[in-house]
């Protein structure tokens, strides 16, 4: 596949910085002038619609095997006290949940593939060990004990189009669906915000291992709309694929319909962005079948071991585990994509 960019490879001295410049004054003639406008797109059908509702049956097959008294087919048994651990309502960072055979099936699906490899220009891809989200609605279950939380999944410093996260829909995402809320047109402003308001000194949210996550207050949000950004409510329907710039101002809603929402994270990136150096770390945290962040090919953490409060304090999970419950098939796509083998 013909490059449709120009991207430079990061410089051994900085392996997490990439730069990405869209050729001046290119207009593609499908999603990618949207996504580049708006920073983010909604692709339409990148699975098909009855594999997508047996992934979700799966992710609901996979909620009831915790044994914790949640029913599918009664919202009577839909309680908090019946699922297992999640933050922020619904996403999974832990029970091997990024390695199921249906989460590894979705991110092997040709339609998903196939719009990554044509934003980057290459068909040789890493995916992200991303978390799934299953959560129940909020007008059964009750409130959640989560604020919006505007941020953006890149570091200040990477200051140009470095990485795409995406969202493959295994429910509905209407108007009164739980979603995706973007600041419209945010992503070409990144540069400029940090310009105007520079990061400087510790903050509570930038780690050694955590740089790429930026939170925003309602003062930002208010700067991000003074140059014309728009707060939309992302719409998709089961099968689509989600796609926004991790520079892009953006969080989650719950939803108000009775809809349990169901997705699986999926970011993709050029294979040769991987150092040799993470590439021994990702085939690690692959054979440990761990979560890792949205990035592919760097910033390569995982989130520890899943822990509950006893007498107040943090004790290990006993409903963690190390290895999923359907076993994938390392097939060599698969082992591709997760970076074991190279292409």
């Amino acid at each position: 596949m013909a490059p449709s960019r120009i991207a430079t490879p990061p410089p051994s001295t900085t392996p997490s910085i990439v730069k990405i410049i869209p050729p001046a004054g290119t207009s593609y003639g499908d999603w990618r002038d949207d996504f580049y406008r708006d920073g983010y797109v909604v692709t339409k059908g990148a699975v098909p619609k009855d594999r997508a509702i047996g992934y979700q049956s799966d992710a609901l097959t996979w909620l009831e095997g915790f044994n914790l008294g949640f029913d599918r087919n009664d919202k009577s048994t839909w309680k908090k006290e019946n699922l297992p651990q999640s933050w922020k309502g619904g996403m999974y960072l832990h029970f091997a949940a990024a390695h199921e055979k249906y989460v590894w099936d979705a991110r092997c699906e040709p339609g998903v593939i196939e719009h990554f490899a044509r934003l980057w220009g290459t068909d040789e891809l890493l995916v992200s060990f991303d978390t799934v989200n299953i959560t129940l609605p909020k007008s059964i279950v009750g409130e959640y004990d989560s604020q919006p939380w505007p941020h953006c999944d890149q570091a200040p410093e990477k200051k140009d189009l470095a990485c795409v996260q995406g969202i493959i829909q295994l429910s509905e995402a209407g108007p009164n669906d739980g979603g995706l809320l973007v600041m419209k047109h945010s992503a070409p402003f990144f540069r400029k915000f940090f310009e105007e308001n520079p990061v400087s000194g510790p903050t509570p949210w930038r780690t050694a291992k955590h740089q790429d996550f930026h939170p925003f207050t309602e003062d930002n949000l208010d700067w991000y709309r003074s140059q014309g950004c728009e707060l939309i409510k992302v719409c998709a329907e089961l099968g689509d694929l989600i796609m926004w710039d991790s520079r892009q101002v953006h969080w989650a809603k719950f939803g108000d319909s009775d809809l349990v929402r169901t997705l699986i994270y999926a970011t993709y990136t050029p294979a040769s962005w991987m150092t040799p150096e993470n590439q021994v770390l990702k085939k690690e945290m692959f054979e440990k079948r761990q979560t890792t962040t949205h990035w592919p090919h760097c910033n390569l953490f995982t989130h520890g071991g899943a822990t509950i409060k006893v007498d107040g304090k943090d004790v290990p999970d006993p409903l963690d585990r190390s290895e999923p419950v359907a076993k994938l098939v390392e097939s060599e796509k698969l082992l591709k994509l997760a970076g074991v083998i190279p292409y």
